[in-house]
C-alpha cells in the first residue's frame, strides 16, 4: 500500500477541460500530487467511464493511487485503488464486502468527530475532516477547527485528510495539527499553471 501522505488533487469537470483532462491531472503529479480522487457528480456515464480508465493508467504509470469518489461501480470497473464516501454514499461495510480488504476507503467526516470513529471503527482506511476555510467548491459545507484535526491526531493511527480552501498559505497549520494530506481542488485546478501550483503545496510536506 502506497502511504497516504502529501496533496491530494480532486478533480472536477468545471474546472479541467474535457479534451485535456488527462494531462491536466498529469501535470498536477508532476508538480507533487500524491493521491488523485476522480469526482464527477454527472450523468454522462460514457464520459466517467473514459476519464477513469484514462486516469487509471496515468496512476499506474505515475505510482499514484486512484480514489474514486462515491461509485461503486466505477470503482468496480476500473479495479481502483480506492473509494471516497460522503454521508449520504452507501455503507463502509457493504463497500468493503464488495471491493475487499485491499481497496482504501475514506470517508467524509466533516467536523464531527463521532463520525471518525464509527470510520475507522467500521475499517475506514482513512478519514477526511473539513471545511477549514472558505471555500470555492462547497461554500455552504459546514466549519472545522484546527483543534478537531488535533483530537483525530491523538486518537486515530490512520490518515487523516483535511479539505476546504486550502490553500498554499494557510495549508501548513493543518499539518502542523494533524493533516497528512491536504486534499485540494479550487488550488491546483483553477490556476494559470497546475504543476507550479502543485509544487507550492507539495512544498509544505
Amino acid at each position: 500500500m502506497i502511504p497516504l501522505r502529501g496533496l491530494y488533487v480532486i478533480t472536477d469537470s468545471h474546472l479541467i477541460p474535457a479534451l485535456r483532462f488527462v494531462e491536466t491531472v498529469e501535470k498536477a503529479i508532476q508538480g507533487g500530487a500524491r493521491v488523485i480522487q476522480y469526482r464527477d457528480k454527472s450523468d454522462n456515464k460514457k464520459q466517467r467511464f473514459q476519464q477513469a480508465q484514462a486516469l487509471q493508467h496515468l496512476c499506474q504509470q505515475y505510482q499514484v493511487p486512484l480514489i474514486i469518489n462515491d461509485d461503486i461501480d466505477l470503482a468496480q470497473q476500473m479495479s481502483a485503488d480506492g473509494i471516497h464516501l460522503g454521508q449520504d454514499d452507501a455503507k463502509l461495510t457493504t463497500v468493503r464486502a464488495r471491493l475487499g480488504n485491499n481497496v482504501i476507503i475514506g470517508i467524509s467526516c466533516y467536523n464531527q468527530l463521532s463520525l471518525a470513529q464509527d470510520a475507522v471503527a467500521a475499517g475506514a482506511t482513512y478519514v477526511a475532516f473539513g471545511r477549514f476555510f472558505q471555500s470555492h467548491t462547497k461554500p455552504n459545507a459546514v466549519s472545522a477547527h484546527l483543534d478537531l484535526l488535533r483530537q483525530a491526531r491523538q486518537l486515530f493511527h490512520c490518515p487523516i485528510v483535511a479539505i476546504g480552501g486550502i490553500t498554499p498559505h494557510n495549508g501548513k497549520q493543518l499539518i502542523t495539527a494533524g493533516a497528512d494530506c491536504l486534499a485540494v481542488i479550487q488550488g491546483v485546478f483553477g490556476q494559470a499553471n497546475i504543476t507550479t501550483a502543485a509544487q507550492r503545496y507539495a512544498q509544505l510536506f
